[in-house]
């Protein structure tokens, strides 16, 4: 079989609040409704202007999908009927998470709660943190907080590098973050501390514990590097990249892809960090990965970039420019490759705070064949892996309806 999938994770890009999104704090948020109506309104002209222009996102059915998950067209995007398969999809996790909805898509929803730390001062035990001074033999830590991963280090990076305390801060989601200097701390350093973290966080349930390594010399000159490395825990049951690995398939997790499923199910791994670099990375898979296969990027950049950052302008770009590469891609595709768009949770930039939102995903096919029009609202993004196990023959996933059958 020649089969091939191109799953592509617009990381961040919900598109209207879910159904529970209330129980998230969330209700109202909309990241792409609100970065379009942004735009429209003359308020994210820096380094562009005008409204949102994304006619091959448009002809794929982002715009159509966002009407049908909320009820309105996207303030300023110009209407053109859609030439793919669009809908909208519900979470059934219990996170709004990167690993949940990665997971879930991959067709294993996270039916269980995951450990947080909530307190936003002062959030890890304090028995935590002194095992992490003894086992890595730490002069002690900074943070110890909820933060913006930008603003701690240009807050906390130049005593760090003082003193070569790691900075360690959470979120909303489950997560642990340790953020350290390259190159007075040490990058094989940091991996190092994060791997005895992740050891002693299981107990936790901690979902993800993330090397944050940064450069710079001063406050407002610190920068946060390609070399950042995810630990998470393996997912709990074979997801659809597995299933198609131990059938012999090609699974090539590009960009943090493999990170986030623990390496489980994937062939081969790609690094590749920004928005361009993951595009001809993945350009390049694309040409060079026989069937059956499934290739799958994480364009990070949308949300670690703008949307935690809390930056429309720059979210607006940055849409703009995925757009314009898209003919690239789909001048790549072959009579049997299926192109999926979907998202992993929201992170809408004009909502307070700086946390992930519960929001609805888009969930777009095209190609194979497969007919333009209505998907309707997915209860779960589950019916994505079920989709990816029907188009490529594996046997069924135990969640999801696939919408190609």
């Amino acid at each position: 079989m020649s089969r091939r999938v191109i799953l592509l994770v617009l990381d961040s890009l919900g598109i209207g609040a879910a159904a529970d999104a209330a129980e998230f704090g969330d209700a109202g948020s909309d990241t792409f409704g609100h970065i379009a109506a942004e735009a429209d309104a003359g308020q994210a002209d820096v380094g562009r202007s005008g409204p949102l222009t994304i006619p091959y996102l448009t002809r794929l059915g982002l715009a159509h999908a966002a009407e049908a998950a909320t009820g309105r067209f996207p303030a300023g995007v110009l209407r053109i009927e859609p030439e793919a398969a669009w809908g909208y999809a519900q979470e059934l996790s219990s996170g709004k998470d990167t690993p949940s909805g990665h997971w879930e898509m991959a067709g294993v929803p996270v039916l269980f709660d995951w450990g947080y730390f909530p307190d936003r001062e002062n959030s890890f035990p304090p028995a935590l943190l002194q095992h992490l001074v003894d086992e890595a033999g730490l002069p002690g830590w900074l943070g110890n907080c909820h933060a913006s991963g930008t603003e701690i280090i240009d807050r906390l990076g130049a005593e760090h590098m003082a003193t070569g305390k790691p900075i360690f801060y959470t979120s909303a989601d489950s997560v642990f973050q340790i953020a350290c200097h390259e190159d007075t701390f040490g990058l094989e350093r940091l991996y190092t501390l994060c791997r005895i973290a992740r050891e002693a966080l299981m107990p936790y349930n901690i979902g993800r514990v993330i090397a944050r390594p940064f450069v710079g010399t001063e406050p407002g000159r610190f920068m946060r590097t390609a070399n950042r490395k995810d630990l998470a825990v393996e997912p709990p049951a074979p997801t659809v990249l597995a299933r198609l690995a131990e059938a012999g398939g090609a699974v090539v997790g590009i960009g943090k892809i493999a990170d986030i499923y623990a390496h489980t199910g994937i062939t081969r791994t790609i690094k590749a960090s920004g928005l361009e670099g993951l595009w001809q990375a993945t350009c390049d898979a694309m040409d060079t990965t026989a069937g059956p296969a499934i290739i799958m990027t994480n364009f990070v950049d949308f949300d670690s970039s703008y949307g935690h950052r809390r930056d429309v302008a720059g979210y607006a770009a940055a849409l703009e420019a995925f757009d314009r590469l898209l003919p690239a891609l789909l001048q790549r595709l072959r009579a049997d490759d299926l192109l999926i768009l979907t998202a992993d949770h929201g992170c809408d930039p004009t909502w307070p705070g700086s946390d992930h939102t519960r929001e609805y995903v888009p969930v777009l096919c095209y190609g194979a064949g497969m007919p333009a029009g209505p998907l309707g609202r997915r209860d779960t993004f589950a019916d994505i892996g079920q989709s990816v196990a029907h188009f490529l023959g594996l046997p069924q996933m135990p969640y999801g309806t696939s919408f190609l059958a």
